[in-house]
């Protein structure tokens, strides 16, 4: 299953091309998932920046229909990734996958909460830079 990213352009990734940029990993806890467990993929900020554009907010489309708006302000080093691994095992397309805009939960209380909830879309399928 393919990612796409529209800005002015149009990109699309498949897992082996989101695998070929920088990969972003950390250890967090889920209200999803029991304990804490290592998420591995792209950060955030890391494919917004291959639109190379700037804008206010990013809609992310799940498979199913959801969908939420992120602010790029979110998009930060050290910030959410595009997860496509947990705990080294590719996350399952009829699950969470294949994948799952997760934030590092535990590293700032600023990540917790229903707000921050609701921007982890799993099952993502698109990501819309708009204004």
């Amino acid at each position: 299953m393919d990612l796409t990213l529209r800005g002015d352009s149009v990109v699309t990734f498949d897992l082996a091309a989101l695998k070929d940029m920088p990969v972003s990993s950390f250890e967090t806890s889920t209200v999803w998932t029991d304990g804490v467990s290592r998420f591995t993929g792209v950060a955030l900020v890391d494919l917004l920046g291959v639109l190379g554009e700037k804008g206010d907010s990013i809609r992310a489309v799940a498979r199913d229909g959801y969908a939420v708006e992120i602010p790029v302000s979110d998009a930060v080093p050290e910030g959410p990734i595009v997860a496509y691994e947990m705990d080294g095992v590719p996350l399952d397309a009829d699950m969470m996958g294949p994948y799952w805009i997760v934030y590092p939960y535990d590293s700032d209380p600023a990540y917790r909460g229903e707000e921050i909830e609701a921007r982890s879309i799993w099952q993502l399928d698109t990501l819309e830079l708009g204004d």
